[in-house]
């Protein structure tokens, strides 16, 4: 997989190796650093993790010296045995603007303007609002995903009424003649398809199948991860 020379992805800040010992009370997570101190680090993934947090793997903390922090730590990545992965769910968001401002998503390019987290009304926000001539709107709505078995990756991880929601939102702007997208960040490369995780969340997925009729469009896409930096990879092809 190679790298777009347009892409300079983002940088991790200076990454600390260690192993994770337990992920507990979902944003906490014990890790044994290489001296043998034990950290607790903040864990910035309210999903279920399920795949990708396993007692004993090599994990990668940054450090933040803030005064207002609770934690020091927080836990970037974890070394799975197929891939690397990326488990901060803000990471997707950010990368994702990053690369539609590069022009590396193809998809997406053509666009003069681009908002973050645009309010729809009713208390809703969606993450970007795209704006071209003759004010063409496009929504895209990100999500990070890390559950993968056997090159499947599946969204959701976790029974999730907040994605639920951001479905319908997406559906009801196309009365507006808004373009509307879903878009599913892979944040690990040993993925080959995409599938709603209806085992998980059976009611995700329907309504998922329901809003793609409808217009919304799904765009999956994975990622190159190493411990300097995380880009934009592939469009993953997706199974409904």
């Amino acid at each position: 997989m190679k790298i777009n020379a347009q892409q300079k992805g983002l940088a991790w800040p200076p990454l600390i190796e260690g192993v994770l010992l337990k992920r507990y009370k979902r944003f906490l997570a014990d890790v044994k650093l290489a001296d043998g101190s034990i950290v607790t680090a903040h864990c910035p993934n309210s999903g279920s993790m399920k795949e990708c947090a396993e007692s004993g793997r090599p994990v990668y903390l940054s450090s933040h010296n803030h005064p207002k922090r609770k934690l020091k730590y927080t836990w970037e990545i974890i070394d799975m045995p197929a891939s690397l992965t990326g488990i901060n769910t803000s990471v997707p968001n950010r990368l994702v603007y990053q690369s539609i401002k590069e022009g590396v998503i193809p998809e997406l390019n053509g666009y003069d303007r681009i908002q973050k987290e645009v309010s729809i009304g009713n208390g809703s926000r969606l993450d970007l609002l795209l704006t071209g001539s003759k004010n063409r709107k496009c929504f895209v709505e990100i999500k990070n995903c890390t559950l993968v078995i056997d090159g499947v990756a599946y969204f959701p991880d976790a029974v999730t009424a907040r994605g639920l929601k951001h479905l319908n939102a997406l559906e009801k702007l196309l009365s507006k003649h808004c373009r509307c997208v879903m878009f599913y960040l892979i944040q690990r490369m040993d993925a080959k398809i995409f599938k709603p995780a209806d085992q998980i969340d059976p009611a995700y997925g329907n309504t998922l199948r329901d809003v793609i009729k409808s217009g919304v469009e799904v765009l999956v896409y994975d990622v190159i991860v190493d411990l300097e930096k995380i880009v934009l990879g592939s469009p993953i092809p997706y199974v409904l």
